[in-house]
């Protein structure tokens, strides 16, 4: 009995340094290291397969093919400039993406913004219409129904006509699609592929939680759309009436729409396994423009250690005099982002808070109520978006800056 005790005794000990070597060589979060060193060390079975689900950062290999393109495109890019910005303190922001491996900020030949999906789609037909060359699009959800049909359907007729469609939909987020929705796509010269299949084989090599959240079309690289809105019937009044989510979505042309086509060959390079040409006509030369909005595009991911989408968000607020609106559907921020906007708020500054009175996600709810009191007591006013659903993922700061994301101000 005692042997056997002490067998027990030095394999979980073993097993336990063993796991704990490798989860801080990975190099995660403080809390996220000791969180999976507990579930690992306490759950050993249960823990391991959920570890191998979630866990491993098994990106290695398309983090350096996702590299190696994001150098060719900069070589690509290296005849655009940075564009001065007025005040010395956007210029520092705007520095943050740029030391984060992201474009510099570029002028915008026009914008658009869309507050609801039937403009949004009306105005992403046209473009796809007027498209001469390629279409490219990356969703995280693109749903079977009467939205999703439209657009599969507008773009089988253009890949009929000769134009360059590209498609890539997330393999968790277009689950109810499937392949046989895109069957005909395929059937009519379009290429479609999946940002990390789920399979059973896939599960050996991948994590399951590594998503693209992004919505993304691309015109002839200079008609670009962006934003919060999916492809689904819940964005658009007209097939889902009063009950449609309310969401922002941005159009814009010019030499900004080539940072918006550098992430998706990216993630075409990712999902597809081929490297497009950094050459017209995907990217096209940079506009001579001297007037218009300047636009800067960033981007992000858990293959991507910089985070810039964080530390864009971070500074903006610590950055604000004024005011900062927010409006997401999700509130689950980190300890950074947490402090950032209750010392705002603490610091007079006017902060407003959009999120759904009721959301999607009862947990997420919860979650985010878990919060109000502490920014609450800090001057933040919140406010509950009814009686529809809010999905719009937005911030104003000052009279100057304006943030349109596809990305939630959660933990994610």
């Amino acid at each position: 009995m005692t042997s056997w005790w002490l067998l027990i005794t030095t394999s979980f000990a073993v097993w336990a340094i063993v796991m704990a070597v490798v989860i801080v060589l990975q190099q995660r979060s403080p809390a996220a290291t000791i969180a999976w060193m507990m579930v690992l060390a306490f759950l050993p079975f249960v823990g391991y397969v959920v570890y191998r689900l979630i866990g491993p950062q098994r990106l290695a290999r398309k983090k350096l093919r996702r590299q190696l393109t994001r150098k060719l495109i900069e070589e690509a890019e290296g005849a655009i400039h940075t564009i001065e910005v007025d005040a010395k303190h956007r210029e520092q922001l705007a520095r943050i993406g740029i030391n984060a491996g992201e474009p510099p900020p570029l002028r915008a030949a026009s914008i658009e913004l869309y507050c609801d999906g039937q403009s949004c789609y009306a105005a992403i037909a046209r473009a796809i219409d007027l498209a001469k060359h390629h279409v490219h699009l990356e969703y995280y959800i693109w749903e079977n129904d009467q939205s999703g049909r439209r657009l599969r359907d507008q773009l089988i007729e253009r890949a009929k006509c000769g134009i360059e469609v590209r498609i890539i939909v997330d393999g968790t987020g277009s689950h109810a699609a499937g392949a046989r929705f895109f069957k005909p796509l395929v059937a009519a010269g379009a290429k479609v592929y999946w940002f990390n299949p789920v399979s059973l084989f896939a599960l050996r090599r991948r994590r399951v939680d590594f998503r693209s959240h992004r919505k993304i079309v691309v015109c002839d690289g200079n008609v670009g759309f962006m934003g919060g809105m999916n492809m689904a019937d819940t964005q658009t009044p007209e097939f889902t009436g009063d009950a449609a989510w309310r969401d922002t979505h941005v159009r814009f042309s010019g030499s900004t729409v080539r940072a918006l086509q550098r992430i998706f060959v990216e993630d075409w390079a990712y999902s597809a396994d081929q490297v497009l040409p950094f050459e017209p006509p995907y990217f096209p030369p940079p506009d001579e423009i001297t007037t218009g909005d300047v636009v800067q595009i960033v981007s992000s991911g858990p293959d991507l250690a910089t985070f810039a989408i964080h530390k864009m968000y971070f500074a903006a607020i610590t950055q604000a005099v004024h005011r900062v609106w927010l409006t997401t559907p999700y509130f689950v921020p980190d300890d950074a982002i947490l402090t950032a906007v209750v010392s705002a708020a603490m610091r007079g500054v006017d902060v407003r808070l959009i999120v759904p009175s009721k959301g999607d996600s009862k947990l997420v709810d919860l979650a985010a109520r878990s919060y109000f009191r502490e920014i609450l007591e800090a001057g933040v006013r919140i406010f509950e978006y009814m009686p529809r659903f809010v999905h719009a993922k937005t911030m104003v700061i000052d009279d100057d800056v304006a943030i349109v994301a596809s990305a939630n101000l959660d933990n994610r």
